[in-house]
């Protein structure tokens, strides 16, 4: 089950990327952090069956960490918000032995990469 989980999120990671790649959004910062959100999110859903059977009721902890951090920097639209729920996300995904953590690690990346998605120039050559 962990390793489904890894494969898919480092699958939406890899999509996220091409999606930039190819279709270049206007906001490619906003679809970023929309894309890491539902990763995390998807992720967490799929390691919710094993996480509670190993863990029991501290499973909420588990996957609860990353699921916040992953849905605010939507909400926020700020640079340091991506920054620091990128640290928050992998330094979860590195707290947890990168047993279930590793899974979180590609949408860390993510959020990691969305600061440098500047938003295009609005300066004209005349």
């Amino acid at each position: 089950m962990v390793g489904i989980a890894m494969v898919t999120a480092l699958g939406g990671a890899v999509a996220a990327a091409v999606l930039l790649v190819v279709a270049r959004p206007a906001d490619a910062r906003r679809t970023v952090r929309l894309a890491a959100a539902a990763i995390v999110v998807l992720t967490a859903g799929l390691l919710t069956p094993f996480a509670v059977q190993d863990s029991g009721p501290a499973a909420i902890y588990l996957l609860g960490v990353p699921v916040v951090a992953a849905v605010v920097p939507p909400l926020a639209r700020r640079t340091a918000v991506d920054l620091l729920a990128a640290a928050a996300i992998g330094g979860w995904g590195l707290l947890l032995g990168l047993g279930i953590g590793g899974a979180f690690l590609p949408p860390a990346l993510l959020l990691l990469a969305a600061p440098a998605l500047a938003p295009p120039s609005r300066t004209t050559l005349s």
